[in-house]
């Protein structure tokens, strides 16, 4: 069955990469910033660079914050967060000043300290290496260690996360992706993460 797949356009989104990496996977997918195409959506992808403040700001604003939870929550639409779209996806973010997130998962988003960082620096750019607890759903088909590319400034600590997992280290260990039910998320680019990410994105939408 074909399935409706909805990159969300809310002006802060890598939007073309990762519709093109869609397309060569021979799937199907519209950009869109209208609620109601995004309500009665099969699949969503949240992609995004930015502020996570602004972010939430033009989702509020449009709407398009209550069609996601609508679609997710009540239709049990699968949702798929990059880099700054699954911070979105968590209960706070600290950019610009506190602010709630969609609240899909509980972990909240901080800024990369000093201490914790070790001497490297931030923005966090290029290839690293994410573990997985187990390679099956989201991550299947990837070995228990594989490489993706990263570009952020804030983290998300993986404390209490239910469901499969991965993570990456940078001087402290974030959480790099996870798989709850039908919400996903990666911190790192899969549309720019050559044949790993086109498999994450392959076992995503087969999920």
């Amino acid at each position: 069955m074909k399935q409706h797949i909805i990159v969300v356009d809310y002006g802060a989104g890598n939007l073309w990469s990762v519709l093109n990496a869609i397309r060569y996977l021979g799937s199907e997918a519209n950009i869109s910033s209208d609620p109601g195409q995004i309500r009665v959506a099969d699949c969503l992808i949240l992609p995004g660079v930015g502020s996570f403040r602004k972010a939430m700001e033009t989702l509020r604003h449009s709407r398009l914050d209550q069609a996601i939870l609508e679609s997710v929550q009540s239709r049990g639409c699968k949702i798929l967060g990059i880099c700054l779209g699954m911070q979105l996806l968590g209960s706070h973010g600290t950019e610009d000043g506190d602010t709630p997130g969609l609240g899909l998962i509980p972990n909240r988003v901080d800024r990369f300290t000093n201490p914790e960082l070790m001497g490297n620096k931030v923005p966090h750019i290029g290839f690293n290496t994410v573990k997985f607890t187990e390679c099956k759903g989201l991550f299947a088909n990837l070995t228990d260690e594989a490489d993706f590319y990263f570009v952020h400034s804030y983290r998300m600590l993986p404390d209490g996360l239910q469901g499969r997992s991965a993570t990456c280290y940078y001087g402290v260990e974030f959480l790099a992706g996870f798989e709850i039910g039908n919400i996903c998320g990666t911190q790192f680019h899969p549309e720019k993460s050559q044949t790993n990410g086109l498999m994450l994105l392959k076992n995503f939408l087969k999920l």
